[in-house]
């Protein structure tokens, strides 16, 4: 499952163009920091309160000052920001090129749920809310299935994040586009066929004409 979220955050790495400001959620989004191309600079925000987040830190080498918002210690670029919340919150609310969610449900028409399992205890949305309002593009990576069960569906069966928010899903099976039409495959990882992508979700998926390999490098 490790070498899984490795490809997904990969790819989606491959997402940004230099000079972008992008949020990386908790979880698999985190990963995508180590895998931002050497040749552009992309600049990571975590709503915690700064700009210039590097990647996660490696063990023993934890500065305890510098964590994300999912409390994970990371390390930041020479040209670090930090401020406070309502700074951090007045910018993920309207200068945000893209964000990166995780996902428990995506619906086919871009509808997100990604914060609370009925019955279970949680602290709150936390900032998804903002982070989805404000991003030019919402990028979801995520196993395609929670054990066995697609996380990609005809609608959302879990209480929604936001309607109607997601640019783009990245999983380890392929690449998928939220069109007015519906889910559009666009790249398919050569481990998966056609069938089988199509049998992991719960929609009718289309897949492109240009249909490509997903890329890995």
């Amino acid at each position: 499952m490790a070498d899984l979220k490795e490809r997904i955050a990969r790819r989606c790495a491959k997402e940004f163009k230099d000079g972008d400001f992008v949020n990386l959620g908790i979880g698999l989004p985190t990963q995508v920091a180590n895998y931002i191309p050497d040749d552009i600079t992309v600049t990571l925000h975590s709503e915690n309160g700064f700009a210039g987040l590097a990647g996660m830190a490696e063990p023993g080498k934890e500065d305890v000052d510098i964590i994300n918002s999912g409390g994970a210690y990371v390390t930041a670029v020479p040209w670090v920001k930090y401020f406070d919340t309502s700074t951090s919150f007045g910018m993920a609310r309207g200068h945000l090129d893209a964000t990166v969610l995780g996902a428990m449900e995506v619906a086919e028409n871009g509808d997100l749920a990604n914060w609370i399992v009925p019955g279970q205890k949680v602290a709150g949305m936390g900032g998804a809310m903002d982070l989805v309002a404000g991003a030019k593009k919402v990028i979801v990576v995520s196993l395609h299935t929670q054990k066995g069960a697609p996380k990609i569906l005809e609608k959302c069966t879990l209480p929604l994040t936001a309607e109607k928010c997601v640019s783009k899903i990245i999983t380890e099976m392929g690449v998928m586009e939220v069109t007015p039409e519906g889910i559009v495959v666009t790249e398919l990882h050569p481990d998966y066929t056609q069938e089988d992508i199509q049998a992991a979700t719960g929609c009718k998926l289309i897949f492109s004409p240009d249909l490509k390999a997903m890329e890995e490098e």
